[in-house]
Parts: C-alpha cells; sequence; structure tokens
C-alpha cells in the first residue's frame, strides 16, 4: 500500500534513530522500504548492512546524487502511495504512516499531505515554518472529515504523494548543477499547477533534526544556499521596484501577484555538544 523512501549520506550519527524511530514504527500499511545511500563513507554502509527488516531494500550508490536520487530511488517501489522521509526525522508516533494514508484518502483532490514539525528551535525547518506559519497568508487552516489541516505549499521531511498524482506531474526532476537542492519545493509546486490540493496534516507531528546544531552543513547544502540566496536577492531587488509604485503593494496585498520580499533571518544555531 505504501512506499517510504530515504535518502542518505553521511548521517550515520541521525539514521538509526529515522530507522528505529520512524521507519518501524510504520503499520502493515507501509509494504516496501528504500533506503537510498549517497556514496557515504562514515559506516552508514555498514550500519545498513546489518538491517533485517524483509520490507527494506538498500541501494548504494557510488556517486552522490543528492536530492535529485528520489528521481531514481522512487521508480524502484511499485506501491500506490509514495512517502520520502529526511534521514534527520528522527522521531515519530506508532504508526504514523497509516494516519498519513487515511488522511491522504479523506481530503478530496489532494496531491501532496506533509507531517506537521514536533517544535524543536534547534531545527531549521521548525524554525522557518514557525515563521511562515505566523507571519505569511499562505496557509488555509480547515478540517476535513474531522482531520486539522493547513492548506497551502507543503514542506518535504515527512510527506505523501499518490502513484496516480506522482506520474501525472511526471516524478521529482533532477537538478542540472545542484547536489542538494530543495526538489520538493519544485514537486509541490508542479502537483500545485495541475490543481491538486497540497496541505500540512497538523494531526501528525514528526521530530525534524536539520540544521547545523545537529550536523555539520556539507559544501553541497552551502553550494545549495549561495545559489539561493543570489536568486532570492535578484528576485527582491525586483519586488522592492514594483511596490516602489503608487498602489502596487495594495493591489499585491489583494490580488496576491508575489510573496513580499523575505524578512526571514535564521537564528544562530549553535552546535550540539556531541555533533561529529
Amino acid at each position: 500500500m505504501i512506499a517510504v523512501v530515504v535518502l542518505t549520506h553521511n548521517r550515520l550519527h541521525l539514521l538509526p534513530r529515522c530507522v528505529e524511530d520512524v521507519l518501524l514504527r510504520t503499520s502493515s500499511a507501509t509494504t516496501e522500504i528504500v533506503i537510498w545511500d549517497n556514496a557515504s563513507d562514515d559506516g552508514t554502509s555498514e550500519y545498513l548492512a546489518g538491517l533485517s527488516d524483509p520490507r527494506l531494500r538498500v541501494v548504494r550508490n557510488e556517486e552522490n546524487l543528492g536530492t535529485s536520487a528520489y528521481a531514481n530511488a522512487v521508480p524502484l517501489t511499485t506501491a500506490p502511495y509514495i512517502v520520502e522521509v529526511d534521514d534527520d526525522v528522527i522521531e515519530a508516533p506508532p504508526d504514523w504512516d497509516r494516519i498519513l494514508l487515511e488522511a491522504f484518502q479523506a481530503i478530496p483532490g489532494i496531491g501532496h499531505l506533509a507531517a506537521d514539525l514536533k517544535e524543536d528551535p534547534n531545527d531549521s525547518a521548525y524554525c522557518y515554518l514557525k515563521y511562515v506559519k505566523e507571519t505569511k497568508d499562505v496557509f488555509t487552516p480547515k478540517t476535513v472529515e474531522g482531520r486539522r489541516i493547513l492548506e497551502g505549499p507543503t514542506p518535504g521531511g515527512c510527506a505523501m504523494t499518490s502513484r496516480e498524482v506522482y506520474d501525472h506531474v511526471g516524478g521529482f526532476r533532477r537538478h542540472k548543477k545542484l547536489v542538494f537542492w530543495h526538489e520538493t519545493e519544485t514537486y509541490v509546486r508542479d502537483v500545485r499547477k495541475l490543481g491538486y490540493r497540497t496541505a500540512i496534516l497538523e494531526d501528525l507531528k514528526v521530530w525534524h533534526a536539520g540544521s547545523p546544531y545537529y550536523s555539520r552543513t556539507t559544501p553541497a547544502k552551502m553550494a545549495f544556499y549561495e545559489h539561493r540566496q543570489r536568486a532570492v536577492a535578484r528576485k527582491d531587488l525586483v519586488k522592492r521596484a514594483i511596490l516602489s509604485l503608487p498602489f502596487a503593494a495594495a493591489l499585491n496585498r489583494r490580488y496576491r501577484w508575489f510573496d513580499p520580499p523575505s524578512r526571514y533571518v535564521p537564528p544562530d544555531f549553535g552546535h550540539a555538544p556531541d555533533r561529529p
């Protein structure tokens, strides 16, 4: 019924938590688990070799394809529902996959449904999502079949799509230049363009441990952040010029042509005492 796909690269300090407290807490609804090892050299392959769950398939790739590897890993599965889980998601409640599945099946027209994030001021994804929820008018709270959702553009981390939607969209894309990039952001945009709904399931929270506090920032991530910062700076320059025109700001608030320039400043996360 459900295929869970995890990409990992040199996260041996977090991966066992992801396996034991997330993947092995799935219900019988999950029939396939693929862990794609992106050329790790920190003992990840030896750890994965010791796992014995019959649903598990480990793929060792000799080149780090980064997040583009989802485009390679998902076609190895056949289940009608697909869940992508980050390797730094380290805790989820028992049977979380069934909770996500039943909500997905209950929400008409849904194309991508993400778990909400457990509060953690040391997690960059939680901090940014909190900022977006509180300052940007992009989510609409709704209750559908007794389930609380925030309808709007969804994050990754732990999220479900259906095989039908995945095939209609054309699957996850690959980036031509970057190893690490936000492939889910592009997938969600493609899903929404085709008229499907996307939402966060507030009734399900998982613990995402992603930031320099938990793991060193890799050169691939640094390259992505620098690339993104340059692109955002160019766009913000144009946005500020447009918003300076008479009535432009008021009209943009009414018609939502584009998001205003971002004012988000990430906190200084520091690092955990036991961070490798």
